[in-house]
C-alpha cells in the first residue's frame, strides 16, 4: 500500500528481537501477504518471525466473498481467555457461506501447489522479466518486491536519482496510458504497482512485460526522459 516498500532479510528478525526483549506484542498483518503472495503461506515465514497477532483476509477466499480472521498466539489467547470467553458477536461472524467459500479456496490453493509454484517458478520469473524491463527502460529507478507482488519506482533521472514530484504526477499518466493497451497497473505515490494473480502462467508475465514496456516507453516520451 505505500508502494512495496521490502524490507532488508534483516528488519523484521531484529524488530521481534527488540518485541521480545522489551514484552512488545507482534501483529503480523497478512491481509496482503497471506496465502501465498510472497512464496509462503504467510509473510512473516517469508520474513522469519514468529507474531503474537496475525490479522488475515482477501486470500483466505481469493476474494470471491469477503471474510477475514485473526490469529492469536496461545499466550495471547490464554490471557485473553483467563476466566472465561470473552463474550462478542457480529451479524456476519461466521457465516457459512463465506467460510465454505474460503475453505474450498484454500484446498485449491493446497491441492494444485500454488504457493510452492509462486516461490519456485512464476515469482522468480516475474522478478527476472521486471529487472530485465528497468534495464531497458530509465524512467525505472528500482524494483522492489518479492513473489507475485512488485513495485516500479519512477524516476525522473535514474543517475541523479531524482524523483518525480507528487505535481508531476508520473505515475497516474502511466496507470491510464497502461490501461488504454489493456494493462492494469495501481499508481501508489510515483511508483507502479503490480500484484498478479498466484495462476498467472510465464506467458501471461512475457504479455504483461511487454505491455508495461510499451506504457512506460510513452509516459517517458511525454516526460523526456530517454
Amino acid at each position: 500500500a505505500g508502494g512495496v516498500i521490502d524490507p532488508p532479510s534483516t528488519y523484521w528478525p531484529e524488530i521481534q528481537k527488540i518485541c521480545r526483549k522489551h514484552d512488545i506484542l507482534l501483529v503480523s498483518d497478512e491481509v496482503i501477504c497471506g496465502f501465498g503472495r510472497l512464496g509462503e503461506w504467510f509473510g512473516c515465514q517469508h520474513y522469519g518471525v514468529q507474531p503474537d497477532i496475525m490479522p488475515m483476509a482477501k486470500g483466505m477466499s481469493s476474494g470471491y466473498l469477503p471474510i477475514s480472521a485473526v490469529a492469536f498466539s496461545d499466550e495471547v489467547f490464554e490471557t485473553i481467555n483467563e476466566g472465561g470467553p470473552i463474550s462478542h458477536g457480529y451479524t456476519y461472524s461466521g457465516h457459512p457461506v463465506a467460510c465454505a467459500v474460503a475453505h474450498a479456496n484454500i484446498n485449491i490453493i493446497e491441492r494444485e501447489g500454488l504457493v510452492e509454484r509462486v516461490k519456485n517458478d512464476v515469482g522468480p520469473y516475474l522478478h527476472a522479466r521486471l529487472q530485465e524491463l528497468a534495464d531497458g527502460h530509465k524512467i525505472i529507478g528500482e524494483v522492489r518486491g518479492t513473489g507475485l507482488i512488485a513495485g516500479l519506482q519512477l524516476m525522473k533521472s535514474r543517475d541523479a536519482r531524482e524523483p518525480f514530484t507528487t505535481e508531476d504526477n508520473a505515475a497516474n499518466i502511466c496507470r491510464d496510458i497502461c490501461l488504454d493497451k489493456g494493462l492494469i497497473m495501481r499508481a501508489v505515490g510515483q511508483a507502479m504497482v503490480i500484484c498478479p494473480p498466484l495462476t498467472i502462467t510465464r506467458e501471461e508475465i512475457d504479455e504483461l512485460i511487454g505491455l508495461a514496456s510499451d506504457g512506460l516507453t510513452e509516459t517517458a516520451a511525454q516526460f523526456g526522459v530517454a
